[in-house]
């Protein structure tokens, strides 16, 4: 069932008495009323979401160095306005391809997204019957945009700025839209019975397979392995940033998870979406905890980045499925993506794999794990159906974005050079600093 078809099955149900109030109501729900539920909980999720690329931006802020801040932020503001237009001209159409008000006759094939038209009301909403089409477009628009934010942290502090910004774009307009309408657009993906509730792997694991693909033709940065391979860590420059930056999309997750229940106009939808929060929210603590206890037993000290990560991670695993788990299964469905965070983190290092945020381990590893584990709880799932739509998303995108990488080497390069690399990108190749006052770190 796609996101469109759900939202519009849950608008008649509630239009049903039988099926929508409880025997001794009067009256069923009232159309308008189940248009402003279902248009707020998009408004509002979308906000919320939108909310989270600051705190990718705070997050990866904090996590490089001090010479490389002022890009990662420009990375961030850039790649947010950039995948919005591009999802607006090509991506939206190609996601949900059957629905025909995004395709004005005079564009013909190509489609653009097209709004309601300004002071539509009760008399004239009849094509506009579960939800507002603005608020839809908003709402779908914020997961694109996550998904560019996902790549922007692994390939920091090496990569060049417009080569980067050019594969947002496309992943905003082709690579993203088109693995996700085999899911959510009704593909075939949805035909089989693959089951992402929020996109654990339609979001998640596509911004992660982007990034390894991208970290793999990149490379490491310079200094990150000795001769002897040996890890070289290079603490990044503001931990506090760091941590506000976590609760940041801490926050802006509920958007993420709550409002995919597409459909605020009954009581069981609010009374699902509440549990959807209580869920999301003890996933994140469950892998906040892990990575604390696991941190402090292997390295005999607890280990911030990690419990950060492991609170991320604890997010990502349950976006997949954040409704249908009871309190105690979402938290230790939470706590697995902290342990996979504590243990993926040093392993692609031994990979020589610099992810320099760790984003892989959070949104790719345990976005697949997160996508596994639906079967868990929800009965309707199946695991060999979970895992072959995984690989088949993995293998679209892992082809797709090497294939737009390596041209982007090929034409341009993609690699700052040594000296810009050593000296920082903010003055090389932006000119200014982020902490003018302070020693370069």
């Amino acid at each position: 069932m796609t996101r469109m078809t759900k939202l519009g099955l849950a608008g008649a149900l509630m239009l049903v008495p039988g099926l929508a109030a409880a025997q001794d109501a009067p009256t069923a729900v009232p159309t308008d009323s189940v248009f402003i539920f279902n248009t707020l909980l998009f408004l509002i999720g979308g906000f919320l979401v939108f909310w989270m690329a600051a705190g990718f931006a705070m997050l990866e802020a904090g996590l490089v160095r001090a010479k490389n801040v002022t890009m990662q932020l420009t990375k961030n503001i850039a790649l947010f306005s950039i995948a919005a237009i591009m999802y607006y001209i090509i991506g939206y159409v190609l996601m949900y391809p059957g629905d025909g008000w995004m395709i004005p006759s005079w564009l013909g094939a190509l489609g653009v997204a097209v709004l309601e038209p300004v002071g539509v009301t009760a008399a004239n909403a009849d094509a506009y019957d579960y939800a507002s089409t603005g608020s839809d477009y908003f709402f779908q628009l914020m997961f694109v945009a996550t998904t560019a934010s996902i790549v922007s942290g692994t390939v920091a502090e090496r990569i060049k700025l417009w080569p980067f910004l050019i594969f947002v774009a496309i992943l905003a307009a082709l690579i993203y839209p088109i693995q996700a309408s085999w899911s959510w657009g009704g593909g075939y993906l949805s035909e089989i019975g693959f089951s992402d509730f929020a996109g654990s792997t339609i979001v998640h694991s596509v911004g992660g397979w982007a990034a390894l693909t991208g970290a793999l033709i990149l490379g490491p940065r310079i200094g990150k392995y000795n001769k002897d391979g040996k890890t070289v860590p290079i603490p990044g420059s503001n931990l506090a940033l760091a941590t506000l930056g976590t609760f940041i999309l801490w926050l802006g997750w509920f958007g993420f998870n709550g409002a995919s229940q597409l459909a605020m106009g009954s009581i069981g939808d609010a009374a699902d979406i509440s549990r959807i929060f209580a869920n999301t929210n003890t996933a994140a603590a469950g892998g906040a905890v892990a990575a604390l206890i696991l941190s402090q037993v292997l390295y005999k000290k607890p280990d911030l980045t990690m419990v950060l990560n492991g609170a991320l991670a604890g997010l990502v695993s349950i976006t997949a499925e954040p409704l249908t788990p009871s309190l105690g299964a979402a938290t230790l469905i939470g706590a697995v993506g902290g342990v996979i965070v504590v243990f993926a983190v040093p392993m692609l290092d031994k990979l020589k794999i610099d992810d320099v945020v760790g984003a892989i381990p959070v949104h790719l590893i345990a976005g697949i794990w997160g996508t596994l584990a639906v079967p868990l709880t929800n009965d309707g799932a199946s695991f060999g159906t979970q895992l072959i739509s995984i690989l088949i998303v993995g293998a679209f995108v892992v082809v797709t974005s090497a294939v737009v990488w390596l041209i982007l080497k090929a034409v341009m390069g993609i690699r700052v050079d040594e000296e810009t690399e050593i000296n920082g990108l903010d003055m090389a190749e932006l000119g200014m600093e982020a902490y003018p006052e302070f020693a370069k770190g």
